[in-house]
Formats: structure tokens, C-alpha cells, sequence
């Protein structure tokens, strides 16, 4: 039962990143199609991750107050009704709304799947990495898959194809989750929905500097992910030059290193303490960029040397990512979901802004997407050693 219950929140996962990857080999087939520009199409995700991220603020706390099941099933219709709105849209405009909606919709099974771990392993906090890590490894499947089923898609069938898979796959999943996915929030563990209460529990966990600090790390070292993701298109049609069908060559490295990374973490849990876990994470991860950046500083950008790094940076950030999330969460044990909430919308704010701002600066060139990872791998680390010297001063 337990391999059932990881795969099913995998899923539930999986339905922003498929979002996300699916339809990013058809960019040029709809800038052709509503007569629009790259960076207008580009738009139609960035416009995605900001309504993602908005809605990912409310979907813990509607759980801690509605029950985790119940939210869910809700976020997956409307995801499911946008993904049909989108496969059918007339105008871009159209386009733009559906994908708005879905961003809505997509972050719920990510958000409450977190809380719904800390519900059922909050008395075993290795136990409740390690779940993390096996979700992580099986969710990490989707972005590898999705960009070359998309591909493969698009040419068979037509960009809308694509939106027509999402569909499908959120109304799989409602069956799935009503049928399988038992409560893990009783009732009379829930909180009234009182917007006052509600209000004071936001700011409670804002007022939190080591929390704040522990989601901006997890964000930041995202980013690398997230800038290589928004500019994905550009990557490999532009700079690598390679067909539409050809993503897995930037997906498969990336999310290859992030499913080892995971399952390795994973067995690892219960024997490295979280602080050694965090500390090796980081230095796998600074070694890739290092490399990505002498490479890329020395070569123009081909297969495989350029996406090669990506599998080492990935590995660390698979290592370290669980340890920081659950020490993160575990700051609010009676305000889990809320806090899921806030740990989710800080990562997914950080992924909108890279790739819906830093990306279009950066994604002419291999080397500039390079320095940008390192910049941002940086910052994270500092968010993350200044967490500690938080926790450790005086109250």
C-alpha cells in the first residue's frame, strides 16, 4: 500500500510539470498559428507558473480546513475542463485564459501531497524524507517524458493534441484519487475557515525567518531547473540546433540525475544525518556548474557535452532538496498545509520569475545559461547557511 500511496501523490506531482513540458516543442507551431511572436508564446507559461504559484498559497489551507481529498478532486476537474478549453481554443487570447486557468488548478496535488506525508509520517521525520525522495524519483519521470511525448504528439497530430493528453490524464487521475486515495486529515483535526485565523496563520509563518530562508534555498537551487526548462525551446532548436522530437536531450540528463539523486537519497535517509545530506547536495551541485560553465566558456554547445552536467546537477539537487522541505515544514507541525502552501508558492514564484524573466535574457546563449545556474546556486547555499545561523541565535 505504501508503493500505491507513492505513486499516486507522484502523480498528483506530475500534473503541473506535465503543464509545464508537455506542449514546449509546439511553441512554433502556435506563434504560427495565431500569428504571434516567440516571446509572446513564451507568455502562455509564464502566465502558467504566476497562477501556479498564486493559487499554490491557498491550497494547504483550504485542505487544513476542507479536508485534503475534497480539494484535490475539485483542483483536478477545473485542470481537467482548462486542458479541453485549451485543446479547442479559437483565438490566443482563448489560449492565454485556459492556461491561466490550469496554473490555477494544476498546484494542488503537489501542495496537499506534501501535507499529506507530514499527516501520515509526522511521528518519523526519516521516514517521511524518504517518501519524499520516491515521490520526487517517481515524479521526476514526467519531465523527462512529457517534452518528448509532446514532440512526438505535435508532429503526429497538432499542437493541440497536446492539451487533449492533459485532459485525459486529469480525468485518469480524479478516478484515481476518488477510488484510492483515502483522507489523511480527520475532522476534528481540521481548522474553521475564519479569514481573521486564516490571515494570522499566513503571517505567522511569514514572521518566520528560517522558514523563509529554507523555501528561498529550495527555490533558488530550482531555479538552474526551472531557467533550463523556460528556455528550453531556444536550447535545443537554436542552440543545439537539434529537430522537435529530440527534447528528451535536454529532459532525459536533467531529470535522469534528479531520479538517481532521489532513489540514493532515499536509501541514505535513515543512515547521513539531514545536515550532511544538505552539505553533499550542494557540492554535487557546485561541481556541475563549475563544469557547465569551463565547458561551455571553452566549446560551443553540442551533444552530449552540454546537457552532461546537468545529470551531476540534478543528482544534487535530489540529494538535498527532501532534507531542507521537511526541516521546512516541520517548523509548523499544526499548520502543515499552510505551510506546504507557502514552501510551494515561494518555489513556484522563483520558477515563474527565472523562467519567465531571466530566461529570455539568457537563453541565446549556452554559456550566459550556464553563469546564470552558478548565480543562482549560489544564492541558495546563502539562503540555507544564513537558515542555520537563524535557528542557532538567541530567541
Amino acid at each position: 500500500m505504501q508503493r500505491l500511496f507513492t505513486v499516486i501523490l507522484a502523480l498528483l506531482g506530475m500534473v503541473g510539470a506535465l503543464a509545464i513540458d508537455t506542449y514546449l516543442p509546439t511553441f512554433p507551431a502556435i506563434g504560427r498559428e495565431f500569428g504571434v511572436g516567440s516571446l509572446a508564446v513564451q507568455q502562455t507559461l509564464s502566465v502558467f507558473l504566476f497562477t501556479f504559484a498564486f493559487m499554490m498559497l491557498f491550497y494547504g489551507t483550504l485542505s487544513d480546513s476542507f479536508g485534503r481529498r475534497p480539494v484535490i478532486l475539485v483542483a483536478l476537474t477545473v485542470y481537467t475542463l482548462s486542458s479541453l478549453g485549451a485543446a479547442f481554443a479559437p483565438t490566443f487570447g482563448w489560449l492565454m485564459v485556459c492556461r491561466a486557468l490550469q496554473g490555477l488548478a494544476a498546484g494542488a496535488g503537489s501542495v496537499i501531497g506534501q501535507a499529506i506525508v507530514q499527516d501520515r509520517f509526522s511521528h518519523d521525520q526519516s521516514q517521511a524524507q524518504r517518501i519524499m525522495s520516491h515521490i520526487m524519483m517517481v515524479f521526476g519521470l514526467a519531465p523527462a517524458i512529457a517534452p518528448i511525448l509532446g514532440g512526438w504528439l505535435h508532429v503526429t497530430f497538432g499542437w493541440r493534441s497536446t492539451f487533449i493528453f492533459l485532459a485525459v490524464f486529469g480525468a485518469l487521475l480524479i478516478a484515481l484519487v476518488y477510488r484510492m486515495l483515502p483522507e489523511s486529515l480527520p475532522k476534528a483535526q481540521r481548522h474553521a475557515f475564519h479569514g481573521v485565523a486564516i490571515a494570522r496563520n499566513y503571517l505567522k509563518v511569514l514572521k518566520n525567518p528560517q522558514f523563509l530562508l529554507l523555501s528561498l534555498a529550495v527555490g533558488l537551487s530550482f531555479g538552474g531547473l526551472s531557467l533550463y526548462i523556460g528556455s528550453a525551446a531556444n536550447f535545443v532548436l537554436e542552440i543545439l540546433r537539434l529537430p522537435e522530437t529530440a527534447f528528451g536531450w535536454l529532459f532525459v540528463p536533467l531529470i535522469s540525475g534528479m531520479i538517481i539523486g532521489s532513489a540514493w537519497g532515499g536509501k541514505k535517509a535513515d543512515k547521513i544525518k539531514p545536515a550532511h545530506m544538505v552539505w553533499i547536495g550542494f557540492g554535487v551541485m557546485a561541481l556541475a556548474s563549475v563544469i557547465n560553465v569551463g565547458y561551455n566558456s571553452l566549446f560551443a554547445a553540442d551533444i552530449p557535452w552540454a546537457v552532461l552536467p546537468l545529470i551531476v546537477y540534478t543528482f544534487g539537487l535530489a540529494v538535498a532538496m527532501p532534507a531542507i522541505q521537511v526541516g521546512a515544514l516541520a517548523l509548523f507541525p499544526d499548520n502543515r498545509g499552510l505551510a506546504s502552501s507557502m514552501l510551494s508558492f515561494i518555489q513556484m514564484m522563483a520558477f515563474a520569475l527565472v523562467s519567465g524573466l531571466l530566461a529570455p535574457v539568457l537563453f541565446e546563449s549556452a554559456l550566459k545559461l550556464a553563469w546564470g545556474v552558478l548565480a543562482l546556486l549560489v544564492a541558495s547555499f546563502a539562503c540555507w547557511r544564513l537558515s542555520l545561523r537563524v535557528q542557532a541565535a538567541p530567541k
